[in-house]
């Protein structure tokens, strides 16, 4: 999502409600052609995510819409997209007619009105994570979801769950194949992922390098390990009781966000929940995933794999459909818009964003905090 433009109770279970439509009545005059996508945000991962579905056979991204000329051309080269038309205002694309769906990768403070907006325009929307980047952004997202045209789709970026390692791991834990879950813990520990770059205007700088000012990009902890906590909600089935950690900067000191910390978290029937991330580590080293330890077997969960320990000298290896789950997340977006199946996964998206602010908030006041004090009955 690097330099991506500005312009100015949750459904805890593995899956959200679906509902099934007739195609024609989900496309409408498009259900004889390929999907038409919009993308809103041609950043690295605006581009990334389009181009996945530029290169499906179903689909093909018709629009594209950033502030900076350099990135929608760059974007126009990397989808190869061919004819797709230009815009510097999101909701005039919005009001397009001809376009069936809407990719939002824009920077993650943006995501709550952006998310809206597009949910008034009765489109299929793919937004990616987190739902925002404080308590009062992820609510306005969370009620804009609900009011989610019941025939369109409604994806958050959290791919994990369409993840074919995971969806299997979530099967083996739920049916009881590593005994009662007594621990889990969870980690993001990588190099730096960001790049800033210099600009002479200081509006300009700051909207280019979003990813260094947390109330932009709501730290690292919102803005990547949601990832993490996403599947913890998903697992665990439960909110977090509350939460104590530490964080801060080693190496990045250039940046308004940290580069390494480390949670505990509380949740129902005394599980504990250790995280910890870095974006310090040397390159060639990264570690990023998941384990959950029952009284019978481990399962180890991450892109790359599903690991499930079963006993001294007894694991299986489960390797994952795609190299990049990403893409089974957009083959069940644009499969779901094809055959009219309707999946709104709004809410337990917003539930999982609380789950790193409610971390973020522990570290920054440096103290204990529980979800009813900070968040209520959310």
């Amino acid at each position: 999502m690097q330099d991506s433009p500005v312009s100015r109770r949750g459904f805890i279970g593995s899956a959200a409600a679906f509902s099934i439509v007739a195609p024609q009545a989900v496309r409408g005059s498009q259900a004889n052609s390929k999907i038409s996508v919009g993308l809103i945000g041609t950043g690295n991962r605006g581009n990334y995510d389009a181009g996945i579905v530029n290169a499906d056979p179903r689909a093909r991204v018709t629009a594209l819409c950033d502030l900076f000329d350099d990135r929608l051309e760059k974007a126009a080269a990397q989808i190869r997209t061919q004819g797709a038309k230009t815009y510097k205002d999101f909701e005039k694309m919005l009001a397009a007619p001809d376009i069936d769906a809407i990719i939002i990768a824009t920077p993650p403070f943006e995501h709550p009105r952006m998310l809206a907006a597009a949910v008034e325009s009765k489109k299929h929307i793919y937004c990616e994570k987190p739902l925002g980047v404080d308590l009062a952004g992820v609510k306005l997202a969370m009620a804009a979801s609900r009011k989610q045209d019941p025939k369109k789709n409604l994806f958050v970026g959290f791919q994990q769950r369409y993840g074919s390692e995971y969806v299997e791991a979530y099967k083996r834990l739920t049916t009881g194949q590593i005994g009662e879950l007594v621990n889990a813990r969870a980690f993001w520990i990588a190099g730096d992922p960001f790049k800033r770059v210099p600009y002479d205007d200081a509006k300009i700088e700051k909207l280019r390098n979003w990813f260094c000012y947390h109330e932009y990009s709501g730290d690292i902890i919102v803005e990547q390990d949601c990832h993490n906590f996403d599947v913890l909600h998903w697992f665990l089935n439960a909110r977090p009781v509350s939460a104590v950690g530490m964080g801060g900067k080693k190496v990045r000191t250039n940046m308004d966000i940290m580069d390494h910390l480390s949670l505990t978290y509380e949740f129902p029937n005394n599980i504990h929940v250790n995280y910890e991330a870095n974006q310090l580590s040397p390159p060639g080293f990264s570690k990023v995933g998941e384990e959950f330890t029952g009284t019978k077997g481990v399962l180890q969960t991450s892109r790359r794999s599903l690991i499930h320990v079963k006993g001294p000298k007894d694991s299986e290896t489960v390797e994952p459909k795609h190299r990049d789950i990403t893409q089974e997340a957009f083959e069940k977006f644009l499969e779901n818009i094809e055959t009219g199946q309707v999946e709104n996964i709004g809410e337990r998206s917003g539930i999982s964003t609380l789950f790193a602010i409610l971390g973020r908030t522990a570290i920054y006041k440096k103290q204990q905090v529980t979800w009813k004090g900070e968040f209520g009955d959310v």
